[in-house]
């Protein structure tokens, strides 16, 4: 397989492993770097990019649910508000775990329900599986 299309490959599978079906694009970019080296730091940027589009659709997913009604003059609502508050104003910086099993789909569904502010999603999102990457490509080299 030529780089190009080792590249693609990487890509795919990085943005499918990020949304909400299953996939392995560690496997993938580990079998990719073992076959062509020299294009790790481009294989690494391919897949971060991949596996960031990836949670951003699940983040879009979270954005078009709808908002749960919440009256406001009850003690329960005001909370949930507060809570709401908070996670919108110092939610982002958990999106650096958007890229561990189990939790980092719906982490990404949570932060666009929430409403969270999709630039600092984003960064977030990308340097937490940017590292997960390296640590994967260090491995493979």
């Amino acid at each position: 397989m030529g780089e190009a299309a080792s590249l693609w490959t990487v890509f795919t599978a990085s943005f499918l492993g990020a949304t909400l079906l299953p996939g392995g694009s560690e496997v993938v970019l580990f079998g990719v770097l073992k076959l062509n080296p020299d294009v790790v730091w481009a294989a690494i940027l391919v897949a971060t990019a991949g596996n960031t589009l990836g949670g951003l659709t699940s983040y879009l997913i979270g954005r078009v649910l709808p908002e749960p009604a919440l009256d406001p003059g009850t003690r329960r609502a005001r909370w949930q508000l507060k809570a709401r508050a908070f996670a919108q104003k110092h939610g982002s910086p958990a999106m650096l775990l958007a890229w561990m099993p189990l939790i980092g789909d719906p982490l990404c569904v949570a932060a666009g329900w929430l409403r969270l502010h999709w630039l600092p999603v984003t960064l977030f999102m990308a340097l937490g599986k940017a590292a997960r990457y390296v640590v994967i490509a260090a491995g493979a080299v």
